[in-house]
């Protein structure tokens, strides 16, 4: 069955569908078939983790394309998709002005542009504000949304996963434009009904299901066996979320935490890792659903005090990250704070992975999906904006892979380039043009 975007949303008029039904079935692709679309989806993830990485772990031994990558141990939770990896060292983020490295880390991080003025004091001479442009990847959220063959309900879903509850430079890597940052949604319930509508209030989390399985169980006659499957499938996730989200809500166990009276210090937040699973899984679900085919996935903020109690880490992971390269016993937390990371993006990978591409396609979404692993700090107690570690992981651009290679000082508005290039979108400049005048980088 192939419908055009007219036929499309005339049969599911003629369904009689309600609007809490469509999040089900508007992203099938026997229904998205016609639309123009020419080969599989495209889409870009984007993973931030805070306050730099240890430089002699993360970056591998061998360099070039024909050197075969070595992860090292920190990296090991990603060993499973070593061949879908390309590590990129010296790329810089060379943008200046106002602010500390930490402010100019997180928010130039995707916009490739200087910071407002403003009178957010961090610890330069000089305060900031927002960042003055829009971000790569609301720029690429803009134009599949240009377009009726990728177009999607939400354009691009912003995750958080222990993001403090407030606006600054620190904890906003997102924007839709000059002076526009765009907050990640850390709570998985309201993220949940952002996605499927039906959540009124924490304490009356009722099945959005129950109310749609009539609507939806006629329309799966009308569908292709495919769709049918996929549809089935959709109901099956969202039922375990709800399940999930359910049991969350009766022990309290994903409330946001309140800041300390000191915006220095954060409390412990314990629930991190399920909250992670919850948005990852949500995440996929979205993207296999065609809701969105571009997502951001922060992790805490910059400058971020989170204690990780659940890897037995009781001090603030700024403050570990700000220790001497001597002394051992932090160099050994922020290893153990850094596989964590690395666990978390080889769950979304392996989700990913695991996941047949719909429509029919060759391959798995992971073949089919840019993911972008960052950091605002190339190492934490230099503060250096140099040598950013950019981990890639999966298909979606096209980029040649399992292998390390070295830019030595390439700006980072380059690989911004390569990624819009990579989905579709032939850009000549991103952020600041003078940080492109060497072109994408050559990644394939």
């Amino acid at each position: 069955m192939s419908f055009n975007p007219v036929f499309r949303r005339q049969f599911l008029r003629d369904l009689g569908l309600s609007a809490s039904a469509l999040p089900f079935v508007a992203g099938l692709p026997g229904l998205c078939a016609g639309e123009g679309a020419s080969g599989p989806r495209k889409r870009v993830i984007i993973m931030f983790s805070p306050n730099g990485t240890l430089p002699g772990e993360f970056w591998p031994k061998n360099f070039g394309d024909d050197k075969p990558l070595k992860l090292g141990a920190m990296l090991e939770p990603l060993e499973p998709f070593k061949e879908q990896i390309l590590i990129l060292k010296g790329v810089h983020n060379r943008v200046r002005g106002d602010g500390d490295n930490h402010m100019r880390g997180i928010s130039c991080l995707l916009t490739g542009r200087e910071l407002n003025r403003g009178n957010i004091q961090g610890g330069s001479h000089t305060p900031a504000g927002w960042a003055s442009g829009i971000s790569i990847d609301q720029e690429i959220r803009n134009f599949f949304q240009s377009q009726d063959s990728s177009r999607t309900r939400f354009g691009s879903l912003e995750f958080g996963v222990a993001v403090p509850n407030r606006a600054d430079p620190w904890t906003r890597m997102s924007y839709a434009g000059n002076n526009k940052p765009v907050a990640p949604i850390d709570d998985p319930v309201q993220m949940f009904g952002k996605l499927y509508g039906g959540v009124k209030e924490r304490d009356n989390l009722a099945s959005v299901l129950d109310d749609l399985l009539d609507d939806l169980k006629r329309v799966s006659k009308k569908l292709s066996s495919e769709d049918r499957v996929l549809l089935k499938e959709h109901m099956q996730l969202v039922r375990e979320l709800e399940l999930e989200l359910a049991s969350s809500r009766e022990d309290n166990s994903l409330a946001h935490p309140q800041p300390e009276i000191d915006p220095e210090i954060e409390v412990v937040n314990d629930n991190t890792p399920q909250v992670s699973r919850m948005q990852i899984d949500m995440l996929v679900n979205a993207m296999a659903n065609d809701m969105t085919r571009v997502a951001t996935l922060q992790f805490m903020r910059s400058v971020g005090q989170a204690r990780m109690r659940w890897l037995g880490i009781e001090d603030g992971h700024h403050t570990l990250s700000h220790k001497p390269d001597g002394d051992k016993q932090a160099v050994k937390k922020l290893r153990q704070i850094n596989h964590w990371f690395a666990g978390e993006l080889a769950y979304l990978a392996q989700r990913l992975k695991e996941t047949p591409e719909p429509g029919g396609a060759d391959g798995s979404m992971l073949d089919n999906t840019q993911i972008v692993w960052l950091n605002e700090l190339g190492k934490g107690n230099s503060h250096t904006l140099d040598n950013i570690p950019f981990l890639l992981l999966g298909g979606g651009c096209g980029f040649k892979t399992g292998r390390a290679l070295d830019f030595k000082g390439k700006a980072h508005n380059s690989l911004w380039l390569s990624i819009a290039h990579g989905v579709g979108h032939g850009i000549k400049t991103f952020g600041k043009a003078q940080f492109c005048q060497d072109g994408a980088l050559s990644l394939s």
